[in-house]
């Protein structure tokens, strides 16, 4: 199941000039052992996307995902302790413009 949902999102990525970098399935199976699938699949959130124009061998290259907002939290120097720092208005708002653009590469 995993190769095969795998599989389709690597097609639809590539179909939109994006490369499906790495991605992860959380799969449970009910008492008679039935699968389900139990969270989003091939979103930015829990995917990362990579335009396939700008990539480059041995370079971090632009992504569609969340790593924006990890790297604004290492530049912070926090100790990862609750409470979070809240994000600033800037670093929520290009999120949101990385996400959009991969929702729109994905599906037009």
């Amino acid at each position: 199941m995993s190769l095969a949902l795998y599989r389709f999102g690597h097609e639809r990525a590539a179909k939109a000039g994006m490369i499906l970098a790495d991605t992860k399935f959380e799969f449970g199976t009910d008492d008679a052992g039935k699968l389900f699938l139990i969270d989003e699949i091939l979103t930015p959130d829990s995917s990362r996307y990579w335009p396939k124009e700008s990539y480059a061998v041995n370079q971090s290259p632009p992504s569609y995902d969340k790593q924006f907002v990890r790297d604004y939290l290492l530049r912070l120097k926090w100790d990862q302790k609750p409470p979070a720092p809240r994000l600033p208005a800037d670093v929520i708002a290009r999120t949101q413009e990385k996400y959009l653009a991969a929702l729109k590469n994905l599906i037009g």
